[in-house]
């Protein structure tokens, strides 16, 4: 390896002999500043890459990219996506230069480019040497002197009313209590004070900006106070009604436990306090009425890839969460936990990965338990407090494709791609539910799980990135019915029956460096924006992306520290849908029928807000915000933002004023979106929270 990449610097000082030689030092710091600022978000500051953005390191990597020259040109031509103008052929030189570092070889001299970095020594642009000035380092030092000279001093909360079970099972309307408000997973909100006769008077009465990231957040509400979650692992109590700020947390992490642009996709409240999964994979309790941390968990080693980005949940007076980052080959491999809200002591932790000793261990074929990927957990999760049962969805076995995992799609590979019912207080799995047994091309089935009560039954729905939707029986996980919500040509049969999919004979058969054509694709069909159920109707109200992915199995290092993800992807438009890459659908739960969807040139990139007003509120990455009639699909209100929306919006009241609140500022979706949306606008910055309401 380390040959080659001397080659590879070769070949770039070969770019252009005679333009002088940089400051490898400099250069190599210039290099890692910009991968943070431009490439980190989907290749991880780690480059061990993600599911939006390849490896960049190990011998994969360097056997993929042998051509220097060809790995700079692509990176100029491609990278950032959609933005590779802002970048100069100097500053492409310096990433490559830290990706070559991180690799294990560092350029004893500056890779060529012809360019200057920087302004030579001394020419300073015209400062004054004898005004004194302020002086930081780097963006950290700017935020703290910004912070200091701000004068805000946190304040309590006051007449704190402690949240119960009663209440997180029963919520007042006014409050927003949980990720999907309700522990069922609904989204649903019964405030009818904005219905569809009035919705169009909708107007802005607060925003407030909110910190660089992925913001695909769920603000929780209760008592008027709202707590708002920032991506870097900010929490911030604000006035519901007016956006006054009380107080603010700040989790400190080290960076390189960031990861996907740093989601925090909810977090939980019980009694009087707050609780966070971390980007360094523990679990903090933080006081509700002061903001201050009362204890801290860790689960495990983010150096192993280790992290979160969706939060707990609280099930059974237990704080409930799983794990995010089990691509790589570890001794630990992936799991949830349950951890004791007043201590923070963990209760048990229950592996999504079957083990030896587990009666489902020869799922796994031969591989050894280091050697077992994946059963990510990418979605909070749901509870049901009569059956006492705690829902939650895991993700595909890693490497994406089978053959890379040294395995076949005949390898079912449980606790992947499966729905786990788990007794909260003791962490056993009362029952499970595999949707695609040896799942080989990232069709997860991982997100929301909606629970409906339906002529006596209490239903499972759930639907993943292949648009299947299913239903489960709560209580026992018995399989009840699926349905299509989207044409795909990934499964030669599906048995309705029975519940079972069978992959077409060429998936089946793929190998390492086979290409496989997926409609839908990586991206869904559905993907982490949560559908929404509407009890007037008796649909569950679903966003979903029409595209397609050509993916492509890559070799993977089967030891420990080894795995990843293992693959290529190129995305294109579904066919025959005329460029409408956005739908939104309703489907009647009791007939698992359409009853009318919306189609739309942009992707819709928020969960859904169903109210008891008939509405349902989406946002999409045209910056447009929406309010449909849940009962035909009929555009009732829009307006349009300051960035794409994100995340999941949400609706409370105040004093009886009902309010609308959601999330702008698009994450890592932006890899994809700014290729295929060249003619739509799309904002990298934005990232704010908008509040609205009815004219008094």
């Amino acid at each position: 390896m380390l040959s080659k990449a001397r080659d590879l610097i070769g070949l770039i000082l070969a770019l252009a002999p005679s333009a002088a030689i940089a400051n490898a030092a400099d250069q190599l710091e210039h290099g890692a500043e910009l991968y943070k600022e431009h490439c980190a978000e989907c290749h991880s500051l780690t480059l061990r890459g993600s599911a939006h953005g390849a490896t960049l390191k190990g011998q994969g990597f360097v056997d993929r990219w042998g051509d220097a020259t060809a790995l700079l040109r692509y990176n100029q031509a491609s990278m950032p996506p959609g933005a590779s103008d802002r970048l100069d052929e100097s500053e492409h030189l310096a990433i490559v230069a830290h990706i070559l570092a991180v690799n294990g070889i560092a350029p004893e001299r500056g890779l060529v480019a012809d360019k200057p970095l920087s302004p030579a020594a001394g020419e300073s642009g015209g400062a004054d040497p004898d005004q004194p000035v302020e002086t930081w380092e780097g963006a950290g030092g700017v935020d703290e002197l910004a912070r200091s000279a701000s004068g805000f001093l946190n304040r309590a909360v006051q007449n704190f009313r402690p949240v119960t079970e009663a209440m997180l099972t029963n919520p007042p309307d006014e409050s927003w209590l949980s990720w999907r408000r309700t522990r069922d997973g609904q989204g649903y909100s019964p405030l009818d004070q904005i219905d569809r006769r009035n919705v169009d008077r909708l107007q802005l009465v607060w925003s407030l900006a909110m910190r660089d990231g992925s913001n695909q957040i769920t603000p929780l509400v209760h008592d008027g106070i709202m707590y708002l979650t920032h991506a870097a692992n900010v929490i911030q109590a604000l006035e519901a009604d007016s956006g006054d700020l009380i107080w603010e947390y700040r989790y400190d992490f080290p960076e390189g436990a960031r990861t996907l642009g740093g989601p925090v996709r909810n977090i939980a409240i019980y009694q009087d306090k707050l609780f966070m999964a971390t980007y360094d994979a523990a679990v903090v309790a933080i006081d509700a009425r002061t903001g201050e941390q009362v204890w801290r968990t860790p689960k495990a080693d983010y150096r192993e890839a280790y992290t979160h980005t969706a939060g707990p949940i609280i099930g059974d007076g237990v704080v409930l969460s799983g794990l995010n980052g089990c691509e790589l080959y570890t001794a630990d491999g992936c799991f949830v936990t349950g951890h004791d809200p007043d201590s923070g002591e963990e209760l048990w932790r229950t592996s999504t990965i079957a083990l030896p000793g587990d009666p489902n261990d020869a799922t796994w074929g031969d591989m050894p338990p280091e050697l077992r990927g994946g059963g990510d957990t990418w979605i909070a999760g749901s509870y049901d407090a009569e059956l006492n049962l705690f829902f939650i969805g895991t993700s595909q076995a890693k490497p994406w494709v089978a053959a890379s995992r040294g395995m076949s799609v005949n390898d079912a590979a449980l606790y992947t791609n499966s729905t786990l019912a788990i007794e909260p207080r003791t962490g056993k799995i009362v029952w499970y539910f595999q949707h695609i047994p040896g799942e080989t091309l990232d069709m997860e089935t991982s997100f929301e799980r909606v629970l409906v009560d339906l002529d006596g039954r209490k239903r499972l729905f759930t639907i993943g990135k292949d648009g299947i939707l299913w239903q489960l029986d709560a209580a026992t996980g018995e399989f009840i019915a699926l349905a299509e919500t989207l044409e795909q040509n990934i499964f030669a049969k599906i048995d309705a029956q029975r519940g079972r999919v069978q992959y077409r004979e060429d998936i089946v058969t793929a190998g390492i460096g086979d290409s496989i054509d997926a409609c839908p694709g990586i991206y869904g069909g559905h993907n982490w924006q949560a559908s929404a159920y509407s009890p007037q109707t008796r649909s569950l109200i679903i966003p979903l992306h029409q595209l397609c992915t050509v993916l492509t199995g890559r070799e993977v290092e089967l030891v420990p520290g080894g795995g990843g993800y293992g693959a290529d992807s190129r995305t294109y438009p579904m066919p025959g849908v005329d460029g409408k890459l956005g739908r939104l659908a309703a489907w009647d739960l009791r007939k698992m029928t359409e009853r009318w969807s919306v189609e739309q040139r942009a992707m819709f990139l928020t969960g859904v807000l169903t109210t008891g007003g008939e509405l349902a509120f989406v946002g999409d990455v045209a910056r447009r915000f929406t309010a449909f009639d849940v009962r035909n699909g009929r555009r009732l209100w829009q307006t349009r933002l300051g960035a794409p929306l994100h995340g999941y919006p949400i609706s409370y009241a105040v004093d009886g004023k009902q309010y609308v609140a959601v999330p702008t500022g698009i994450g890592v979706f932006r890899a994809l979106t700014a290729t295929i949306y060249p003619e739509i606008y799309q904002p990298t910055n934005g990232q704010a929270l908008y509040v609205f309401a009815l004219p008094d």
